[in-house]
């Protein structure tokens, strides 16, 4: 089909539309704010619809209102989408738009992912020295994310972690009043908020991002099938194969948010190349592994947590269920 030719638009949507616009539950965050644009974009594109077709109600995250803590001290991912979630539930939105990377693996069976966007940049960015061998001896590394943090020790033991928090703008003034030396940011999140350019794009070959990083994903109730076929219309084949692997191999591990693991899958020959690293909290020990399947072969990324699981040691076993 002509890119220029319009998708037939469900029934029951053109009949809703006719009474109001779709409403899109987003985060209030600059960059959540940006995903939305960019959602209500890719949609009103492939259906021809006006601007006035699809509205944005912002809320305020529970992980948005507490900067101080982390998150695993404060109920982890769900912060990030309890509010969205009240009310996809309540009815007082439509569909809402996630960063994928902040979705708990396991949702609640009334909701549906019913699309991934084409996935953006997965790498993280290096802000405060060129490379990671540049950054100062003993320099203080700002970060909230177990992952990063014992990335970070594993290449770089003598830096020290101190804990980020906050949106893309806070963090980057932390930096620059001095809290910390360097810290990292998602590329993808950097490009969405028009900040390309900024910081070192770390090479996802050597330093590998966390799951689902880059990807933005539409999700509404299960038993509202008119609108998940609606937002099925823009989404992306590679991408949900890619993050559906990559939260498979998540899922089966049975880690949380005290767990150090980064997890990326891409297609290759026709098929998805799933690699997969654990680390223990300090980053001194670390398991890595891969594996090559059809698209078909939904097991394939437990059968690979099953085996790193299986060659770690007992500090890093002990922090996944799945051991």
């Amino acid at each position: 089909m002509n890119e220029n030719t319009p998708l037939e638009l469900p029934a029951t949507i053109a009949q809703l539309l006719e009474q109001r616009p779709l409403i899109l539950g987003t985060r209030q965050s600059p960059l959540a704010m940006a995903q939305a644009q960019e959602t209500a974009r890719r949609l009103r594109d492939a259906y021809h619809l006006p601007d006035d077709a699809i509205t944005l109600l912002p809320v305020v995250a529970s992980g948005d209102k507490i900067q101080d803590r982390a998150l695993r001290d404060m109920g982890g991912k769900a912060l990030w989408t309890r509010e969205l979630d009240r009310a996809l539930a309540d009815g007082d939105i439509d569909f809402a738009v996630h960063s994928m990377k902040d979705v708990e693996t396991i949702r609640p069976d009334m909701f549906d992912i019913a699309a991934l966007l084409p996935r953006a940049d997965v790498r993280d960015v290096l802000l405060g020295a060129d490379s990671i061998d540049d950054i100062p001896q003993n320099a203080v590394f700002g970060t909230s994310s177990p992952r990063r943090a014992a990335q970070m020790r594993h290449i770089r033991p003598d830096v020290k972690i101190t804990l980020f928090r906050g949106n893309v703008a806070t963090r980057m003034a932390k930096l620059a009043s001095g809290e910390a030396d360097v810290t990292l940011l998602a590329g993808a999140g950097l490009a969405r908020l028009d900040m390309q350019g900024t910081g070192t794009p770390l090479d996802s070959d050597t330093w590998l991002p966390a799951a689902s990083q880059g990807a933005i994903g539409l999700e509404t109730l299960r038993t509202n099938e008119a609108v998940s076929a609606f937002l099925a219309g823009v989404a992306d084949k590679p991408t949900m194969g890619c993050v559906a692997a990559e939260r498979a191999f998540l899922a089966a591990l049975g880690g949380d948010c005290h767990s150090p693991v980064s997890a990326l899958a891409v297609y290759k020959g026709g098929k998805i190349y799933l690699r997969g690293e654990l680390y223990c909290e300090d980053g001194s020990e670390k398991v890595a592994g891969a594996q090559h399947f059809a698209p078909e072969e939904t097991n394939a990324p437990a059968v690979l947590a099953a085996q790193l699981l299986q060659k770690a040691s007992p500090a890093i076993r002990g922090l996944f269920s799945g051991a």
